[in-house]
């Protein structure tokens, strides 16, 4: 078992006095309100930074239609839908991280180390090669998605859900649909090779209030599931034997369960391309800070998805020296590191002797 397993189940089996679980939720409340003060900041940056810089409240009116027609258009059809892509898909990379890491126990688990964006992005290629309409993107990506996450069940599964086995196979999936995705780019036309680059690096620009509202109608059925399955996986926290005891249906749970964070991880995708290090680290950043998974933390880590992706974004635009850069270079820079330092982690034996 996992060091993560072991500490979750450690605090889920303790009864703990009430006062500690009212800290928590506390603790939780205080973080989320904290999150959405830097969204609220991060959203005024977004609107109002630029070639044509705006006051924050003649951007925010622009937002809203009202002002000079050029601030209206800068604001609404360029800033505006970039900026709430990078929110929906944090949120759906932070949930879905989240949800996985538990669902397996496993540190490591995330859908960009696990191949799901990977197949998200080679769904979307493949659209594209065929010329059709891009509206169907999120839908593309969502049937790749669930191929990548079919393959992983058919070559992971075989031996049981071992965490070296599980990483492996979902490292070998990934580097398998990037390099079909990658010859798929190559062999476009020059026309289509510009709106497939984003599928090899993960990127925002030109995002349209199409493709927005697309992914995120889905995305917020998906949330909804997630949160309406949050009782089942704190059920599957306790273990098979317990699970099983309380009369859940253990594989049924389960399956439910990856779909769901496999949905909200290919939407993500959608918008985004292949993000990596925001699925992955959010979730731990989240329990460092607000303690064991919750409803409540599960709300916190969507937050904290979009702030660290949207952050990124705007590093991205305004203060790096080179420009044009996408999303992806940024948070694959920060999570190779974070990554590297989980997997020595998870190399080290579990000491057992308090377990």
């Amino acid at each position: 078992m996992t060091d993560l397993a072991v500490r979750d189940r450690k605090s889920l089996a303790a009864p703990g006095p009430s006062g500690a679980r009212a800290r928590q939720r506390r603790r939780t409340l205080l973080l989320g309100c904290c999150s959405v003060v830097l969204l609220f900041v991060l959203v005024t940056l977004a609107v109002t930074t630029g070639q044509l810089r705006l006051p924050a409240s003649v951007a925010l009116r622009a937002l809203i239609g009202l002002g000079d027609p050029a601030e209206v258009l800068v604001v609404q059809e360029f800033r505006a839908p970039r900026m709430v892509a990078a929110l929906v898909a944090g949120v759906g990379l932070g949930v879905a991280g989240a949800m996985l890491q538990r669902l397996f126990r496993n540190p490591l688990a995330s859908p960009d180390v696990m191949g799901v964006t990977g197949g998200a992005s080679f769904g979307a290629v493949v659209l594209l090669a065929t010329g059709t309409s891009q509206t169907l993107i999120p839908v593309a990506a969502l049937g790749g998605g669930l191929l990548a996450a079919l393959l992983l069940g058919v070559f992971g599964w075989r031996s049981g859900v071992s965490v070296a086995r599980l990483v492996l196979v979902g490292l070998a999936v990934q580097a398998g649909l990037a390099a079909a995705v990658n010859l798929m780019v190559v062999r476009f036309p020059a026309e289509l090779a510009n709106s497939a680059l984003q599928w090899t690096t993960g990127s925002l620009y030109g995002r349209t209030w199409t493709e927005v509202w697309a992914a995120g109608g889905a995305m917020a059925v998906a949330l909804g599931a997630a949160f309406a399955l949050h009782r089942k996986l704190a059920v599957l926290d306790l273990g098979d034997d317990s699970a099983g005891g309380l009369g859940l249906n253990t594989d049924a749970a389960r399956l439910q369960l990856l779909v769901t964070a496999v949905t909200l991880a290919s939407l993500a995708a959608a918008l985004t391309g292949p993000v990596a290090f925001v699925a992955l680290a959010v979730p731990h950043l989240v329990r460092f800070v607000a303690g064991p998974p919750t409803a409540g933390t599960l709300v916190l880590t969507g937050l904290g998805g979009a702030v660290l992706l949207l952050a990124a974004d705007l590093v991205v635009q305004h203060l790096l020296p080179v420009s044009g850069l996408p999303v992806g270079v940024v948070t694959a820079t920060l999570g190779a590191p974070w990554l590297l330092v989980l997997m020595i982690r998870q190399s080290r034996p579990v000491n057992r002797s308090a377990a």
